[in-house]
């Protein structure tokens, strides 16, 4: 059985978060990453993933339209996929310092901080889903204002998300949607990763990997519209 290794305890965690840890058997399922399924320890916080990714969208889509009255969709929109984006959730991780809290089966943190990108956003996603399950939609909006601060103020430079995009600036240089097809997987079960090539009628494809079908996907339309300069490097 691989050792389960964990920096810091949840009594640390309570005070960094500032949010009572009542429930520690669900705050601990929050943190442990499916590396250690298998081995008799908790399940891993997979499921908590999903809802915290639904009541984030929820709180950050609440605030943004009281915030923003005169926006109209598009912008709000916008704004919304830059706040709930992975990198948003994992410089939230990153703050806290909440990759120290994990439980893993195995050195998580000797992967490139590339790959740990998605598992950190998915941490702060998961926390959320528990906060909110334990103490409710109120501690949970509380914690989410708290932590994304000055970011839910700044003039975020929006911009729609690479597939959608992709997919209408093809759509004005021809009739053909972009087609997507995987094209490889790797990596164990509890860390997979896909490769994706999309395919624009007169252009060569590009590809995009990452550990879901939907992260490689969008990877791969960054890909494309960066080659032909839709997009900047910087973006």
């Amino acid at each position: 059985m691989a050792r389960v290794k964990r920096e810091k305890s949840l009594d640390a965690l309570e005070k960094t978060i500032g949010v009572p840890i009542r429930d520690k058997e669900r705050f601990e399922r929050a943190l442990t990453h499916a590396s250690l399924q298998g081995e008799g320890a908790t399940k891993s916080y997979e499921r908590l993933e999903f809802l915290g990714d639904r009541v984030l969208g929820l709180i950050i889509a609440e605030r943004l339209f009281t915030q923003f009255p005169d926006a109209d969709e598009g912008e709000l929109s916008l704004r919304l996929n830059a706040l709930v984006s992975a990198e948003a959730c994992a410089a939230i991780a990153d703050a806290i310092g909440l990759f120290d809290y994990v439980r893993q089966g195995s050195d998580l943190k000797k992967l490139k901080s590339e790959r740990t990108k998605s598992i950190r956003a998915d941490l702060v996603e998961s926390l959320i889903a528990a906060i909110y399950l334990v103490e409710g939609l109120e501690t949970a909006r509380d914690f989410v204002i708290r932590q994304w601060g000055d970011r839910l103020d700044a003039d975020v430079t929006a911009r729609r998300d690479p597939k959608t995009a992709l997919q209408e600036w093809a759509h004005r240089n021809g009739p053909t949607p972009p087609r997507y097809e995987m094209i490889g997987r790797s990596g164990p079960d509890h860390e997979p990763q896909f490769t994706i090539r999309v395919t624009v009628e007169g252009l060569a494809p590009g590809e995009g990997h990452g550990r879901s079908k939907r992260i490689a996907e969008q990877e791969a339309a960054a890909a494309v519209l960066r080659r032909e300069g839709v997009w900047k490097d910087e973006d």
